[in-house]
């Protein structure tokens, strides 16, 4: 029985790092292609970010691929599924919605805190700036919600490989507790090459590329361990696509009046770190509290 244990264990790590390995390979090398050195976001313009932002398949591909490596099949269903099944029975249908409103929830958490720590953040027509009108302003959380929902196209090429593959691989190596964490440590990594042209937090604070690096690893951390706790509890990977989607279409009311060209250098790294560990930490909390509820 050890013995069986130990080579079931040997089998997960091999396709573990088959994964990894073709995940970070293939992305990184589709990154490299499109950004030339010494190249922003900003600057590489709307037509190339539409073709890097294609490298997000990436992770699903590596699924897709370290199964057929592997022999570990397709299957929908029993050991090691794609969980690619939607169930609403058993109340799982408030993990739906909660993918679509959490992000709301946190993202006005985050930028309230910020806004608390560093006045200087405050601008009361700064959603001028961004062309937004007011009206327009109050009703863009619901269309981010919405937009986040129906178009994850990048989320689901994410979600479906690191909650939909690695994340299993790593609590069957490890348990759920280490492997949040060092699954969490691996997508923000994985994000790197994206970070260092200031796709994430822009380019322009102390400390860069490093700092936003490490800022990538603990908020990928703390997203996924709501990520992987709808993940399981579901039993699907749609709820975190759906979460990651309206993540990244960022709901927010607060962002018109934030304008971080204010802020004093170094000020917004420090304490947009702590209000991001608070809001998730919050988030985490309430995904307790639900667990609790769901158990009933």
């Amino acid at each position: 029985m050890i013995d069986e244990k130990n080579t079931d264990k040997k089998k997960d790590l091999k396709s573990l790092l088959i994964y990894l390995a073709l995940s970070f390979g293939l992305a990184w090398v589709w990154f490299l292609v499109f950004i030339k050195p010494g190249e922003t976001w900003e600057s590489i313009g709307s037509y190339k970010q539409s073709f890097v932002a294609l490298g997000m398949l990436f992770p699903f591909i590596a699924n897709m691929l370290t199964r057929k490596i592997t022999k570990e099949g397709y299957s929908l269903k029993g050991d090691n599924p794609l969980m690619l099944g939607i169930n609403l029975k058993d109340r799982k249908f408030v993990l739906y919605i909660m993918a679509v409103l959490l992000p709301w929830f946190y993202t006005e958490l985050r930028i309230g805190l910020e806004l608390l720590f560093v006045p200087g953040l405050y601008d009361p027509s700064y959603y001028m700036e961004l062309e937004v009108e007011n009206r327009e302003l109050i009703i863009y959380p619901v269309a981010a919600m919405v937009s986040g929902t129906f178009f994850s196209f990048a989320a689901f090429g994410e979600e479906a490989g690191w909650r939909g593959y690695m994340m299993p691989k790593l609590m069957k190596l490890m348990g759920k507790g280490k492997a949040v964490l060092v699954g969490g440590i691996i997508w923000g990594l994985w994000h790197a090459p994206l970070t260092c042209i200031g796709h994430n937090f822009g380019t322009d604070y102390p400390g860069f590329p490093y700092v936003g690096i490490l800022k990538m690893c603990i908020m990928c951390t703390l997203m996924g361990m709501i990520l992987t706790f709808i993940t399981v509890k579901s039993g699907s990977v749609w709820p975190a696509v759906i979460m990651h989607g309206v993540h990244n279409a960022g709901p927010s009311i607060l962002a018109g009046f934030a304008n971080y060209d204010n802020a004093p250098d170094g000020t917004v790294a420090f304490w947009g770190i702590v209000a991001m560990i608070i809001s998730m930490g919050v988030s985490v909390m309430i995904c307790v509290i639900l667990e609790k509820t769901l158990k009933r």
